[in-house]
């Protein structure tokens, strides 16, 4: 974010701002007030280009967006340089002299006065944009074109516009995950025919619902009514649809899988299921090994995003080696049954 917002400030200051730096044969009192009317100009266009320059970025590790960032920034800026900074460094040299201590109350000040500005801003209405997750490739795009248009002196640059274009159509039409499931098994979220997401939880962590709901642009809190909806429960398990009509089950016992596996397209369970469900299954073993996933709905099957990759191996999250060492589950093939006729059916000559 910070070189992002760097090659903005130095690429607009090259490209029409050295008129800024002009003062001109002009009276004294004409040249006061082209000096205030230069500086405001100056941090509004400042605050245009750094931020809009971070925005892909914010959005893209956050998800939200703030439209009403510039106007923060022409308010608490100059404070921060003018005053905040200063006294700070001055706070820093009276220290050994023993001398600091009101340099401290005076910064706190000028701080207390951002978090005014702060809180004044957000209470806009609309003050704060959600946008919904998108992989790396919209933003290595937009990447791109902002270093094209920020480097290039040339009609050339224009490609950058385009290429910035095409990643935000792109980081609009993303496409999202039908269902989540947190790296330990006890929350699963799904995306019912009406767009939003459903969500169950085992415990009382509330963490992954809200890093979800965020990252699907939806404005619900962790603890909305509303985040049932959609998914039906009973001492054995609990059931719900996708958009496509697909039925995922999330299994609590033993007993459950044995229905399950014949109605649902994907079983979810604490659990170490049994062998040969005809279902897609992400049991114990399997979110042990591959961390949280989303799964896509994609022409009758699922496609897998696993938080640990094929060979993921960190000190901190170790590589859980098993049987088979799947790292993804895979529909498991149902049982052959036995064919051989029972002896009460042969007749004689059989």
């Amino acid at each position: 974010m910070s070189f992002a917002a760097t090659l903005a400030l130095v690429a607009g200051y090259q490209q029409g701002l050295p008129w800024m730096s002009k003062g001109g044969d002009t009276p004294l009192a004409a040249k006061l007030a082209l000096w205030g009317g230069r500086e405001i100009v100056g941090l509004l266009i400042v605050s245009l280009l750094a931020g809009t320059a971070t925005i892909p970025y914010i959005a893209y590790h956050f998800h939200r967006i703030s439209p009403y960032g510039v106007v923060a920034n022409l308010l608490a800026m100059p404070l921060v340089s003018a005053w905040v900074m200063p006294i700070g460094i001055l706070g820093l040299l009276s220290m050994p002299l023993g001398l600091d201590s009101w340099c401290w109350w005076l910064m706190g000040e000028g701080i207390e006065w951002m978090m005014r500005v702060a809180s004044w801003v957000t209470s806009f209405p609309e003050a704060l944009g959600r946008v919904a997750a998108f992989d790396s490739s919209p933003l290595l795009l937009c990447t791109a074109g902002l270093v094209v248009l920020c480097l290039l002196r040339t009609p050339l640059r224009c490609i950058g516009v385009l290429m910035m274009t095409g990643a935000i159509i792109l980081m609009i039409r993303a496409p999202q995950p039908d269902v989540l499931i947190a790296a330990d098994g006890s929350a699963v979220a799904l995306r019912g025919a009406n767009g939003r997401l459903s969500m169950i939880k085992s415990g009382s962590d509330v963490f992954a619902f809200r890093e979800w709901l965020a990252a699907d642009a939806d404005w619900r809190t962790a603890k909305d009514d509303t985040l049932g909806e959609g998914i039906k429960c009973d001492a054995a398990g609990c059931v719900g649809k996708l958009r496509d009509g697909s039925v995922v089950a999330i299994a609590k016992s033993i007993e459950a899988f044995e229905e399950d596996c014949r109605r649902a397209a994907l079983v979810v369970s604490n659990r170490d299921a049994p062998p040969g469900c005809a279902a897609l299954v992400i049991d114990r073993g399997v979110w042990r090994r591959s961390g949280a996933m989303a799964l896509r709905r994609r022409g009758g099957q699922f496609e897998i995003t696993a938080a640990r990759s094929r060979g993921y191996d960190r000190p901190w999250a170790r590589a859980v080696v098993s049987e088979g060492d799947a790292l993804v589950p895979s529909r498991a093939a149902p049982q052959p049954r036995d064919a051989t006729p029972r002896a009460d059916d042969l007749e004689a000559g059989d």
